[in-house]
């Protein structure tokens, strides 16, 4: 696994249960998080591979020098041990996010 966006291509809005059986595919298991508008996390970083995919609103995080804004379908994949911040955006944002064997 690589620190990387996937952006949604499906034709439809992306929906939860689509979303978690993908997930759940990929070994993931998931829980659905709700941030209200600015919340904050500080550096920190996750024994376990990650995966965050935003269903409304948005998130930014820090990782490796690099800004990764994302938006409704897009996803994030963090491998175990990534030090990362994350900000939620003005309006919030509600996502699955999902640990690798979990």
């Amino acid at each position: 696994m690589r620190l990387e966006i996937v952006s949604w291509r499906g034709a439809e809005p992306p929906r939860e249960r689509a979303l978690r059986s993908e997930l759940a595919s990929r070994g993931f298991g998931a829980s659905l998080w709700r941030d209200v508008p600015g919340a904050r996390y500080e550096a920190h970083s996750h024994e376990r591979d990650e995966a965050l995919w935003v269903l409304e609103g948005e998130m930014t995080f820090e990782a490796d020098g690099r800004t990764l804004r994302l938006g409704p379908g897009d996803r994030l994949e963090l491998p175990a041990g990534t030090v990362h911040t994350a900000v939620a955006g003005s309006a919030g944002a509600t996502y699955l996010i999902g640990e690798r064997g979990a």
